[in-house]
C-alpha cells in the first residue's frame, strides 16, 4: 500500500461514495482508491468548485467544451498534472503555446483559475487542494451541466514540475487521424478502442474553426473534391457556413444537431455521414469501430456508462503523487 503521509493517498471524491475498485499510480502495483481524499483540509471542495463552474457556464456555454479539452489535452501530455496550464517564460516554452494547443479556449483555464482562488479564500484549503484536482472535478461538473452523465472523481493528484512544449508534440489525436492511429495513441495512455470511441463523444460538444474542414469540403483529393463520406446535404450547409475566402476565425458547431448537450446523438450524426472531422466519421466507416457507433446511437444508457468508465481511467493518465509533483500556489506557475 502506498503510504499517504509521503505519496498521497489517490482517492475517489464525491458523495456517490467510494469506488468498487483499485487504482494504482505512479508505477505501484498495489495502491487503495478511497473516497473523500479532501475530508479534513477540505471538505467543501467539490460544492465550491461547481458553485464556480456553474457560474462560469452562465457566463459562457464555451466553458463547457473549453474546460473538457483541457482535461483531455492535459491528460494526454504527461499525464493528468495541469501542466497545460503553466505560462511560458523567456527560459521555456511551455505546453500551452505549442501549435496543437494554441486554440485551447480561456474559459477552460479561467474556470480553473477562479476556483482555485475561491479555495485559497478559505483558510483550510488555501495550498491544499492540486490544480490537476480542481481540472479534473470541474470537468466532471461541465459535463453534469452538459447534460451528460454524473461520476465520481477520483482525487489526489499533485501538480506536474515541468511544462514543455516540445513533449506536446505526437501526443495529441489530429482531426485527419484514422483508427489507427487513434487506437495506437490512445493505447499509449492505457486505454482501449471503446475508450477512444466514447471519448470522440466529446465531439458533441462546442465548435472548430471552418479551416479544420476546408480540405473535406473543397480539395479532398484528385478524384473527390468533397470526402464522398461526408453526408451530401451537410456537405452542402459546411460550405454555405465556410465558403472559400471565409474568416478563418469563423466557427461552426461540431454537432449540427444538438450541439450543447453530451450525448449518443454523435453516433447517430457519424451513421448519416455528420462527422465534422475525417477522426470522427471513421468510427464508422472502419469496420471494426462500426459496431459500437451503431451500439451506442441506439443505446443511451450503454454510451453514458463508457464514457464515464474512460473519463475515469483518463483521469488516471501519468498521475503524480508524493515528490513527483507538489500543489501550484498559482495553476499558472511553478511553485
Amino acid at each position: 500500500m502506498i503510504n499517504p503521509r509521503r505519496n498521497g493517498a489517490f482517492r475517489s471524491g464525491s458523495r456517490h461514495g467510494s469506488l468498487p475498485y483499485h487504482l494504482c499510480v505512479s508505477g505501484h502495483n498495489h495502491c487503495s482508491a478511497q473516497h473523500n481524499f479532501y475530508g479534513k483540509s477540505c471538505p467543501n471542495v467539490e460544492a465550491i468548485v461547481r458553485k464556480i463552474v456553474q457560474q462560469k457556464v452562465k457566463e459562457t456555454f464555451v466553458t463547457i467544451p473549453a474546460t473538457l479539452r483541457l482535461f483531455f489535452h492535459d491528460c494526454f501530455v504527461n499525464g493528468c498534472d495541469a501542466s497545460v496550464m503553466i505560462q511560458s517564460t523567456p527560459n521555456n516554452k511551455a505546453e500551452k503555446d505549442h501549435p496543437d494547443n494554441v486554440s485551447l479556449a480561456g474559459d477552460g483555464f479561467d474556470v480553473v483559475i477562479k476556483a482555485k482562488k475561491a479555495l485559497d479564500a478559505i483558510p483550510s484549503c488555501r495550498n491544499k487542494v492540486s490544480c490537476a484536482d480542481i481540472l479534473a472535478l470541474a470537468t466532471r461538473d461541465v459535463v453534469v451541466a452538459a447534460e451528460g452523465p454524473s461520476y465520481p472523481v477520483e482525487l489526489g493528484r499533485r501538480d506536474g514540475l515541468e511544462s514543455t512544449a516540445a513533449s506536446v508534440h505526437g501526443n495529441l489525436p489530429g482531426p485527419n487521424d484514422n483508427v489507427d492511429k487513434l487506437n495506437k495513441l490512445f493505447a499509449k495512455n492505457k486505454l482501449t478502442q471503446e475508450d477512444m470511441i466514447a471519448l470522440s463523444a466529446a465531439h458533441t460538444l462546442g465548435f472548430a474553426h471552418c479551416s479544420k474542414v476546408f480540405n473535406r469540403i473543397y480539395n479532398f483529393n484528385r478524384t473527390h473534391i468533397i470526402d464522398p463520406t461526408l453526408n451530401k446535404g451537410y456537405a452542402k450547409d459546411l460550405r454555405l457556413a465556410c465558403p472559400k475566402n471565409v474568416d478563418p476565425r469563423i466557427a461552426i458547431n461540431i454537432d449540427p444537431i444538438t450541439p450543447k448537450k453530451l450525448d449518443n446523438i454523435y453516433f447517430r450524426n457519424l451513421q448519416q455521414g455528420k462527422g465534422l472531422f475525417t477522426s470522427d466519421q471513421v468510427l464508422y466507416t472502419n469496420r471494426r469501430s462500426r459496431p459500437t457507433v451503431d451500439s451506442w446511437a441506439k443505446n443511451s444508457a450503454a454510451f453514458n456508462a463508457a464514457f464515464v468508465k474512460a473519463m475515469t481511467k483518463l483521469g488516471r493518465v501519468g498521475v503524480k503523487t508524493g515528490h513527483n509533483g507538489n500543489i501550484r500556489r498559482d495553476c499558472g506557475a511553478f511553485n
